[in-house]
């Protein structure tokens, strides 16, 4: 029925439409005044005397109106029409004009008189022009002239206040702009999205279908004495999910659905947006059980100030009160549950997050190696590939990967399947989208000499040699001297993904990245800019060792870490002696594992020297190449384990640990 109803209506109405109406009328009038010039009124004696001096050409003669027009054979003079008496009362008078004209007007006796004055004319030989009699008056030419500025300036204003109504919300009307913008969504929805198109975020799922189940089943959980939960934060880094999940109870959900966004409610005029929290509720109170969704909420829900802002009136700050009371104030707020999304949960108002306005903070984190899987799985739906892809590697060589950067990858792939004329996505377009996404495009126009030819094939050859004969280097995939992005030379590694790192760990983190320093002091005899890249990571591991996580000898188990999101201003938590011995322990840490990588490369030099010939004869190594020379690496990383279904060993993670995962590649800066 819906159907019929749309085919039924008709063309929608368009204030272009305006713009045509009033372009036909000043057309209209132009036509209805002939050859567009306007008669020059005056009295019937000057008239009389123009056309006895045989000036005339033609005479249309209007019998109602006893009003004659000519045309002459030349123009009035400017001089002709400023020397014209005063015009008559004639309702059909202009203003004189200066400019010159070739018709002139005026009021005759009678018809009847007139006709003899043409007999006159004939007979004299001064008018031999035709004369023609209408019936009636030159009415509506005299109208439009008359009314036409008025009718265009009306018709203006009233487009303008059209468009000044459209911005201010869906409803328009300048008096709207106080309204909600909020989008309804119901079950009948044609774009639904449902829980089966949510890959991972198990325990997000969880919680998040328990609010639904609670819509739709009340009674299960009111005859225990539950109260349904008043809201849910869903919290997590860009991309991982947090709006797909919002769209899945919408889907899933027998409720009307409010969306918004936080933006949404922030205005240019002082008021706006509490009234549109209020215009929502009221809406969503109306329609109750229902849910709101609003995204981005950090936008209204920052943390208030403790000094007043500029002007004494904050827009953003009394958006948020409103908000706040609308959530949970003295007013009866039953059945309305709120879900908002936000990757910056630090730095929202303590009084937003409290227990009766956000009940549960839901934490949407990056999906690991199984989750990533099910991504691909959602992802390849409507992909067409071939045998070649395999989801297990895949998953394993995206760590890091959110949700989005999966969907990307799955589209690139794609491209460039389609740009390689093929018929299906294979392994290799995957890996080439890999590449593009993580180390950005391939530059093999870049001109590179090969003295920084070889100094790049030693860098990478020292990543490759001391990372593989480390207990926690990470396994590497694929080493390149092609430039790609800003980076002249890159390495692909596969992070171990770790709840907790060991301080092992990060110091055979900062050792693999010294290596390529390492190489090009002992086998070029010089060192280069290119280890930037290489020196900024392995100074922050050791930074973070110091500060953060305790590891130090001089100075153990004391953290300088702020949890709370708040940053120590200009001062910091520690003297100036102890800032000298923070320096110089991570100077030690630096030059122990610089020491332990110069060691490792003297050991293996020979292999070393076979990577770095093997890279300039060939650009791009995997992983085969490297244990065809050193041989299978004596350990075997976290991921690999759990890939080949055995036990991997370490403890349990700890809560509130920071981590310290480097990127899936290495880069060798310009």
């Amino acid at each position: 029925m819906a159907d019929n109803n749309n085919n039924r209506k008709g063309p929608k109405f368009n204030f272009y439409w305006v713009y045509a109406l009033m372009g036909v009328f000043l057309l209209s009038m132009l036509w209805m005044n002939q050859d567009g010039e306007t008669a020059q009124e005056m009295n019937w004696t000057k008239f009389e005397s123009i056309v006895a001096q045989g000036r005339a050409k033609s005479i249309t003669v209007y019998r109602g109106k006893n009003r004659a027009e000519a045309i002459l054979k030349d123009s009035l003079s400017s001089k002709e029409i400023q020397s014209l008496p005063a015009k008559d009362s004639s309702p059909f008078a202009v203003s004189a004009s200066a400019i010159p004209t070739n018709k002139i007007a005026a009021q005759i006796p009678s018809t009847d008189k007139f006709e003899d004055y043409v007999k006159a004319w004939r007979d004299q030989g001064v008018f031999t022009g035709e004369v023609e009699y209408v019936d009636g008056g030159n009415d509506l030419s005299m109208i439009l002239y008359t009314f036409g500025p008025i009718i265009l300036l009306v018709a203006l204003w009233f487009f303008l206040l059209r468009r000044m109504g459209g911005a201010g919300g869906a409803g328009g009307g300048i008096f709207s702009v106080g309204k909600s913008k909020a989008r309804l969504f119901d079950k009948d929805n044609a774009n639904k999205v449902t829980f089966q198109d949510v890959a991972g975020l198990a325990e997000a799922k969880v919680e998040i279908a328990e609010i639904v189940d609670f819509l739709k089943n009340p009674k299960h959980y009111t005859e225990l004495g539950g109260k349904i939960p008043k809201g849910a934060l869903l919290v997590g880094p860009p991309g991982t999910g947090k709006t797909l999940l919002a769209k899945a109870v919408a889907g899933e959900a027998d409720v009307p659905f409010f969306s918004m966004s936080g933006s949404d409610f922030v205005e240019m005029f002082v008021g706006v947006g509490a009234s549109r929290v209020r215009d929502l509720f009221r809406q969503a109170k109306e329609k109750a059980p229902c849910i709101v969704f609003i995204d981005e909420i950090d936008a209204v829900g920052r943390a208030r100030g403790n000094k007043a802002s500029m002007g004494g009136n904050d827009e953003r700050e009394s958006t948020l009160n409103q908000l706040l009371t609308e959530m949970d104030g003295f007013g009866s707020n039953s059945g309305v549950i709120i879900l908002a999304a936000t990757n910056r949960a630090d730095i929202l108002d303590k009084a937003l997050l409290r227990a009766g306005r956000f009940d549960r903070q839901i934490y949407v984190e990056l999906p690991e190696l199984s989750d990533r899987k099910e991504i691909f799985q959602v992802h390849l739906r409507n992909v067409k590939t071939d045998g070649s892809v395999d989801l297990d590697l895949l998953s394993r060589q995206t760590p890091g990967f959110s949700g989005a950067d999966i969907a990307n990858v799955c589209n690139e792939a794609a491209l460039i399947a389609a740009r390689r004329k093929k018929q299906a996505v294979q392994r290799q377009d995957f890996m080439d989208a890999i590449d593009r996404i993580v180390g950005g495009l391939e530059k093999r126009s870049k001109v590179i000499t090969e003295e920084e030819r070889r100094s790049i094939a030693v860098h990478e050859a020292g990543h490759a040699t001391v990372s593989w004969h480390l207990r926690y280097g990470d396994p590497l995939i694929k080493v390149t001297i092609v430039p790609r992005g800003k980076a002249l030379g890159a390495a692909w590694y596969m992070p171990e993904e770790r709840q907790i790192e060991p301080k092992q760990a990060l110091l055979d983190k900062i050792c693999s990245l010294m290596a390529g320093r390492v190489a090009e002091d002992i086998f070029l005899g010089f060192i280069d800019t290119g280890a930037l890249n290489d020196l900024e990571r392995a100074t922050k591991i050791a930074y973070a060792m110091v500060t953060y996580y305790g590891m130090s000898d001089k100075l153990p188990n004391i953290s300088y870490y702020d949890t709370s999101g708040e940053s120590y201003g200009f001062t910091k938590p520690y003297s100036e002696t102890r800032a000298q011995t923070i320096d110089a322990e991570v100077q030690a840490i630096i030059d122990s594992q610089y020491e332990r990588a110069r060691q490792m490369l003297i050991q293996y030099e020979q292999g070393h020297h076979e990577l770095s010939d093997l890279l300039q004869q060939r650009e791009v190594i995997y992983t085969e190449d490297v244990e065809r020379i050193f041989g299978p690496r004596q350990w075997k990383s976290r991921t690999e384990e759990m890939v080949s279904g055995e036990d991997a060993t370490g403890d349990a993670p700890a809560q509130g640990n920071v981590s310290v995962t480097p990127p899936p590649f290495d880069q060798i800066d310009d």
